[in-house]
């Protein structure tokens, strides 16, 4: 592959239905469009937007399921030039609501129920002029609510509606769409307890989609089943646009479930997949396993050598590849290459992507380590996001006056050039697919009214890898009980930041209290492993 010139998404659409209009692009629970009909449903959709008001700029989030929706609404706004805010499907509504004030957003698509959550409900509780006219006090940028689904309240409006604008809209004047244009603002979980909108732009993300399909070997006309969540940047760029960028057809589901991609990977005769640990191990444990036999010739993993193993014997994607990256990298940062040493590949070896640079550096004296030494992994290049949004200083601690990002993550190089990724140094731990920082459960805890002080950790897990673990002093005189801790917590956050264990104890200073009077997770967790009998869990984790 030659090197990747700059582009804005709609004009790759667009090639697409030129070059390949009679080809499947997208197959979601059983619904299919080619390149075409992608193309002219998006064209027609943007018309919609433009018609209410969204213009070059402007913030557009989705919450919806992995859908055709999804994918027409973000391609959509890429075509007008504005940015697509993915809104995770699991947020409660004050996780929502953060993320639809802090990113100023104008317009939001909607599923009216996804899983069995009335998200027009959640929104009519923290946007009560939902139901009369926009906007409301509490979200006063938000102008425009569309809702996909039956039930529509006074101040919203249908897509059918909006669809019905778009038809009879004709201005064509607008200003055009370049590749440095933000195109999604990712939230992303951190050191801090408040999530932060990653910028990336149009060529951040379209150059990074297209070197990873050739690092792993997703050609033309493949059919390459991935379930990651739209809603993550791995759904995004490490599936949608890989697919597009290389002419492929994506097949997902509405979220994973190992029945659907099973029944799917098989019976659409699939040649590629994607996954982490979690979602490996529940597809290679289902019972049913052995009666969908397989085609995989490859796709990528963020997976240990023991699953990595399993993945290519019994699922056959002797092609496998590691992958490493973070958001703020659009997310790829280093993935091995298809036909590279298949025991390197299985044991995490990758190499750095086309465009980007690493450095594996000392954290205390900044100096680069030689080959086979551990240290922070520093990162620089084309797929490195604009910043933070409205959050100048953050984007500072994060990147250096040279353009290097600070991962917080530990890696180490080999003689050859090939990364491994081994832990992070922040305390942010990955409960299945999802980031959870520390901080954004502590301080939910602490509206308990009976609770003082709180420390969160991640424990490991045998399907999720790792669950958060809480740690709470009661305020004197209070009493409750760890599961009635859990039981409020599962009605103010997400599930997967929900403590899955709980001990209430009187002081933090037998569990690794520093000098300045913080609390050490390392050893915190290492306590909790041996609290809640996790021993075994975190042995067989490794």
């Amino acid at each position: 592959m030659s090197d990747w010139q700059a582009q804005v998404l709609g004009d790759v659409l667009a090639r697409n239905a030129l070059n390949f209009a009679g080809q499947e692009a997208l197959v979601i629970s059983g619904q299919r469009l080619t390149y075409l009909e992608l193309h002219e449903k998006a064209v027609r959709m943007a018309d919609g937007l433009r018609a209410v008001g969204v213009g070059h700029g402007d913030h557009v989030a989705i919450c919806m399921g992995n859908s055709l929706d999804w994918v027409i609404c973000f391609y959509a706004a890429a075509m007008i030039g504005a940015v697509t805010v993915p809104i995770n499907t699991r947020f409660k509504a004050d996780e929502m609501q953060y993320c639809l004030k802090q990113a100023d957003v104008k317009a939001l698509l909607l599923a009216d129920k996804f899983l069995k959550i009335d998200y027009v409900d959640m929104l009519r509780s923290i946007c009560p002029a939902l139901d009369r006219q926009l906007p409301d006090p509490g979200l006063p940028m938000l102008a425009k609510v569309v809702v996909f689904g039956t039930d529509v309240p006074a101040g919203a409006m249908s897509s059918s509606q909006l669809l019905e604008m778009a038809a009879a809209y004709s201005d064509a004047s607008s200003r055009p769409v370049v590749p440095d244009d933000v195109l999604l603002m990712q939230f992303t979980s951190g050191t801090t307890s408040y999530p932060k909108g990653v910028m990336l732009t149009h060529d951040n993300m379209l150059r990074n989609a297209a070197y990873v399909a050739e690092r792993f070997d997703l050609r033309t006309g493949d059919r390459y089943y991935s379930a990651r969540p739209f809603f993550h940047v791995a759904g995004t760029t490490l599936s949608l646009l890989a697919a597009l960028t290389s002419g492929a057809c994506l097949f997902s589901s509405p979220h994973f479930d190992p029945d659907d991609g099973l029944r799917v990977m098989s019976g659409e005769q699939c040649t590629h997949t994607s996954g982490n640990d979690t979602m490996f191990l529940m597809l290679l444990n289902h019972p049913d396993f052995a009666k969908y036999p397989m085609c995989l010739r490859g796709g990528w993993a963020s997976a240990n050598p023991e699953v990595s193993r399993q993945v290519v014997e019994r699922m056959g994607m002797r092609n496998i590849c590691q992958a490493y990256g973070l958001s703020e990298a659009s997310p790829n940062v280093a993935m091995s290459r298809h036909d590279d040493d298949l025991e390197k590949r299985i044991n995490g070896w990758a190499h750095v992507l086309k465009g980007v640079e690493v450095r594996i550096v000392d954290p205390e004296t900044r100096r680069d380590q030689p080959p086979g030494a551990s240290g922070e992994i520093l990162v620089r290049g084309a797929s490195v996001m604009k910043g933070y949004y409205k959050m100048p200083e953050q984007t500072a601690q994060a990147m250096d006056s040279d353009g290097w990002l600070h991962t917080g993550d530990v890696g180490v190089m080999d003689g050859d050039g090939r990364m491994r990724f081994i832990s992070r140094i922040k305390d942010v731990f990955r409960v299945g697919g999802e980031n959870v920082a520390p901080g954004e459960v502590e301080d939910v805890l602490l509206k308990h009214p009976a609770i003082s002080q709180a420390q969160v950790v991640g424990v490991p897990d045998a399907r999720l890898i790792e669950v958060p673990a809480a740690y709470v002093i009661l305020k004197d005189g209070e009493s409750v009980a760890p599961a009635d801790i859990m039981a409020w917590s599962k009605e103010r956050m997400a599930g997967f930041r929900v403590p899955r264990y709980v001990r209430i104890v009187d002081t933090f200073e037998q569990i690794g209290m520093t000098g300045s009077v913080k609390v050490q997770k390392n050893k915190l967790r290492a306590q909790a492993i041996i609290d809640f009998k996790l021993q075994e869990t975190a042995a067989k984790s490794g």
